[in-house]
């Protein structure tokens, strides 16, 4: 039986992957707007004080979320109910070693699976403490692994090494949300990736834009985008929702058009 995950990227589009931080704003208002509006994948960020991977939108809605009180039982509250409101979308908690291996990673990770997360992104764990991540995949849910521009043919063959779900390829060698590389060299990443693995390869950070992620979409087998949603839910507050939903259904328009032949 397919999971969640392997069926929310199709062979004839690549879908769209979107990000929240959870306790930002009315979290669960607005990831039923980013389903409403077409999301194929969620994740849902665990607040933490020092993200050291995320630009100035993502690092103000963690400062937010803390600050309103979020805790990992906040957090995973939040999963339980969207995995009751939408038992088919995939959704995967997303964030650091020091808020997803506490008390233990066993721990965390059977609470994680009985709130219904279907993978973890755990951005500080490197694939050489692989042992600090597998009490998720005992769990049934999926790592997810990080590549980068700087992720050469020596050093790929380790992060893909027990990695699942789908391919993250981090498109920047920078922090979230202030900038995009050139379509010219995502095209090539995204090559070279799928020439190693048969993961789907999903593409972020810096994507804005419907034309930024449809051009995207006609190489990749997903587009992330985060950073331009959190800065809805931050400037919009309790309305963000309705914005979030108008937002993710534009850029689900543009992925669609960059529909994929299928041989």
């Amino acid at each position: 039986m397919a999971s969640r995950l392997s069926a929310a990227f199709p062979a004839d589009r690549a879908a769209l992957v979107t990000f929240v931080t959870a306790g930002d704003g009315p979290t669960g208002e607005v990831l039923d707007a980013l389903v409403a509006g077409g999301a194929d994948v969620i994740e849902l960020g665990m607040p933490f004080t020092d993200p050291m991977a995320d630009g100035p939108a993502i690092q103000a809605a963690n400062l937010r979320a803390l600050a309103r009180g979020t805790r990992t039982a906040d957090v995973l509250a939040i999963v339980k109910g969207f995995r009751v409101r939408h038992p088919d979308v995939p959704l995967v908690l997303m964030g650091y070693a020091n808020t997803m291996t506490r008390p233990t990673p066993t721990a965390f990770a059977e609470a994680a699976a009985r709130a219904g997360a279907d993978g973890v992104i755990i951005v500080d764990i490197p694939p050489e403490e692989a042992g600090e991540v597998a009490p998720f995949a005992a769990n049934g849910i999926d790592v997810i692994r990080l590549a980068t521009p700087t992720t050469d043919a020596g050093r790929l063959p380790a992060v893909l090494a027990g990695a699942s779900g789908f391919l993250y390829y981090v498109s920047v060698a920078g922090i979230t949300g202030l900038q995009q590389a050139a379509q010219a060299s995502i095209e090539d990443a995204v090559a070279r990736l799928k020439a190693a693995t048969d993961l789907p390869v999903a593409v972020g950070f810096g994507v804005r834009t419907p034309e930024q992620a449809q051009a995207i979409a006609r190489v990749a087998d997903g587009v992330v985008v985060g950073s331009a949603i959190v800065e809805l839910v931050g400037k919009h507050g309790v309305d963000a929702p309705e914005h979030v939903r108008a937002y993710i259904h534009s850029l689900k328009a543009a992925v669609e058009a960059a529909r994929k032949e299928v041989a």
